[in-house]
Parts: C-alpha cells; sequence; structure tokens
C-alpha cells in the first residue's frame, strides 16, 4: 500500500526546517534523500562485518564478501542483467561512462571514427568523448532535439556514416524530463552494426528498466540518485563486448596474476574493478533498491507522473512562466523561467522559503545554447514529495515573481 506519510517518517531530513520554513525538498535529479534503512544497513555494516572482501580467509572478510556479491546480485535483477559478471560496480554514472569511453576508444576507434549523441547529454557523456576527440581524432556527431524537447530520430538515421563506432544517449534528460525512445534509437544503431551506451542516471529512480528488453549493450546509473549512498554506481555491459575492452585501471583485485614479464587480467567483472570497492556502499545500495522494490517501481512511477503533470499545470497559472521540455513521454523533471528574472534569483529567493530547487544549466550547456538560454529553475521529485509540496512551490514562484 502507497502511504506517502508513512513513507516521509522513513526520511527525517524531510521533517527539518530551513530559515524557519518546512523543508520542501524538489532536488532530487541531483541526489535524493536516504531512508532509515539504507543508513542503518551501512551503520550495521561498519560496526559488525567491516572488512575487505575478496581477499581474506578469515570470517569477517568473507561474511562481507557475501553481502558485496549479494549486492551485485541485486543490482543484477533490478535491472534485469543476463549474468553477475556483466555488473560492474563503480564510483557513479560518470566514472562507469568515463570507463567505457576510455576502453571502447582504446580498442576500436582511431582517428575520423565518429560518436553519435544527442544535444541533451549531461557533460559526464559529453565531455569524456571531446577527451578522446583531443587525443584520438574522433568526431563527435549530435543529433538535434526539438522545441518541444524530443530527440529528432529522422535526422538521428542521417548521422551514420562507415566511420560510425557507437551511439552514447541519455535514457531520460535530467533538464527536460524527456524519456527518450532509446529502444528505438537502440534498434536502429543495431541495424548498423553499432553499439550503445545509454545513461540511466534520471531513469533506474523512477521506473522499471529491463536491460535485455532493452538490448542496450552498455547501461550507467547511480546510486545516490536512487536513495542509496553517494559514490557508489554500476555499469551494465553485455558480456560479448566487456570481453573485448581493456581494462580501464590497473591494480589489486582485477588481476588473475603479475609478473614483471606478464600480468593476466582477472575474468569478469573484476577486470574492471581494479582497488578496494566500497563495499559497504554496495550493501547500502542494494538496500535500497529493496526499499524502491518494496513501495513498487509501477507505484513511484505514478505518483511521479502525477506530480509532475500537476505541477505543470499549476505552474502555468502564473504570468509569464516559460516551461522547458513538454515531450509526449516525460518524467519527473519540471525545468522553467518567469519571465525576465534570472534563474539565480528565484533559486536563491525559492530557498529563503524554505524550497529547495535546483539552479543553473544542470551540466548541460549545450542545451542551454540550444534553447537559446543561460540557465533555468528545475523542479525534480520523488515518490516522497507531496501535492502539497507543488503547491508551496508555485506559490513560492508566484511570490517572487510579484516582487519583480
Amino acid at each position: 500500500m502507497f502511504d506517502i506519510n508513512i513513507i516521509r517518517q522513513d526520511f527525517p531530513i524531510l521533517s527539518r526546517k530551513v530559515y524557519d520554513k518546512p523543508l520542501v525538498y524538489l532536488d532530487n535529479a541531483a541526489t535524493t534523500q536516504k531512508p532509515l534503512c539504507v543508513l542503518d544497513a551501512m551503520r550495521d555494516e561498519y560496526l559488525n562485518v567491516n572488512a575487505n572482501v575478496h581477499r581474506g580467509v578469515h570470517y569477517l572478510s568473507q561474511q562481507a564478501t557475501d553481502l558485496h556479491e549479494a549486492s551485485r546480485e541485486k543490482v543484477r535483477s533490478f535491472i534485469n542483467a543476463g549474468s553477475t559478471s556483466e555488473i560492474i560496480f563503480t564510483r557513479g554514472t560518470t566514472e562507469a561512462l568515463n570507463l567505457v569511453v576510455s576502453s571502447f576508444c582504446e580498442e576500436f576507434m582511431q582517428e575520423g571514427d565518429e560518436v553519435i549523441v544527442s544535444v541533451m547529454e549531461h557533460h559526464s557523456n559529453i565531455v569524456p568523448w571531446q577527451l578522446q576527440a583531443a587525443k584520438r581524432g574522433i568526431c563527435i556527431r549530435v543529433i538535434p532535439v526539438s522545441d518541444k524537447g524530443e530527440l529528432d530520430i529522422e535526422e538521428f538515421k542521417k548521422l551514420f556514416t562507415d566511420k560510425t563506432r557507437i551511439v552514447s544517449v541519455a535514457h531520460v534528460s535530467n533538464v527536460l524530463g524527456t524519456v527518450n525512445p532509446v529502444e528505438e534509437i537502440i534498434r536502429i544503431s543495431h541495424d548498423h552494426g553499432v553499439p550503445v551506451i545509454v545513461d540511466g542516471a534520471q531513469s533506474t529512480p523512477h521506473f522499471k528498466v529491463d536491460v535485455q528488453a532493452m538490448d542496450c549493450d552498455f547501461f550507467a546509473f547511480s546510486g545516490h540518485k536512487m536513495y542509496g549512498p553517494t559514490g557508489v554506481g554500476v555499469l551494465y555491459g553485455k558480456e560479448e563486448w566487456l570481453d573485448r575492452l581493456p581494462p580501464y585501471q590497473g591494480g589489486g583485485e582485477m588481476i588473475e596474476s603479475v609478473s614483471f614479464e606478464k600480468t593476466v587480467f582477472e575474468r569478469l567483472p573484476f577486470k574492471f574493478e581494479a582497488g578496494t570497492p566500497d563495499y559497504v556502499a554496495t550493501h547500502g545500495l542494494a538496500t535500497a533498491i529493496d526499499y524502491m522494490l518494496n513501495i513498487g517501481m509501477d507505484n513511484i512511477s505514478a505518483h511521479e507522473q502525477m506530480l509532475t503533470k500537476y505541477c505543470m499545470e499549476q505552474l502555468k497559472t502564473i504570468d509569464g512562466m516559460r516551461i522547458f521540455g513538454e515531450a509526449e513521454h516525460k518524467d519527473a523533471v519540471v525545468s522553467f523561467l518567469v519571465g525576465d528574472i534570472h534563474h539565480l534569483d528565484m533559486g536563491t529567493l525559492l530557498d529563503r522559503l524554505g524550497i529547495a530547487v535546483r539552479t543553473g544549466h544542470h551540466c548541460a550547456q549545450p542545451l542551454m545554447d540550444r534553447l537559446g538560454i543561460q540557465g533555468t529553475v528545475r523542479a525534480s521529485f520523488s515518490f516522497y514529495n507531496t501535492k502539497e509540496e507543488v503547491d508551496a512551490l508555485v506559490a513560492g514562484v508566484r511570490r517572487v515573481s510579484q516582487m519583480f
């Protein structure tokens, strides 16, 4: 049973005050708050099971290893990967994307080869490719976006050449909330024999993800955006691709044997997990996944869709309101500006009313250039947000607008 009042009790921070006003936390696309069960699980492991994983024969090490690998299985099941060998723990989406970009380019791309990305990408899916462009001379081709905030699939089809080696796109835009048609993008790419990376940072917290049904070749996401701890994330990769990629980093844990003549790398997924992993954070992530599944991904999606639609309807009653991103398929994010009010001014004054929103370019400056703006105010929702909090946001925006 989805009971918002019971759920909010699991997040004590939501009951605190800011500037003597009740906190209205609407910055969930940046990071979500953590339920007590996640904090308790991590504290318990540090208190009772703290030992390095995969290396010790003693009891604590084996117990910590079991928890760590159980977390890997939990993640595998959550996104329906075919095997735990396809689940690599990283520090987050950014490291996961850098891992694929670096290793893929090293093995499969040379000067003149091309990658296709979209104009709505987060910087973490742009800058790593630019680094490789400077280093190797690869070319970046860009899928355009419509005024509604939807990718132009017909133009996407025209971007393929005999030099196209990979496609890398966001599942959901962190600015527009657009849910991109990744299944169609993957099908088109595969018809050209081209693999696809999907940035799932903004999709895994909000609706059910099935990487096998999607048929993506790589999929990346972060723990801290889905009620888990910071500093842990996941890269899913099809085993056939991961086997062919060289390691991203070298060190302990990712080797089978080392001599000064030759190093033999460990089997998947450990080949890509150099050094001591954050095994406590992986346990926290698994606990967060259990928490989400207990609420139900369909319940989460329905509640957040309701909030998003309601927020857009109410904001449109304010004079001078401009909402960016009105795609047919949209999720949990509303970005806006009011008249000529600077986004930073709006965000600062909303903060004084206890309302936490994001302001700025949201690590998506090419998209801001496409929209002809410097930044937006962004409200982003979680299952613990309420219609009353949306009302508080709308009242706050109206109050600030009247001040100007």
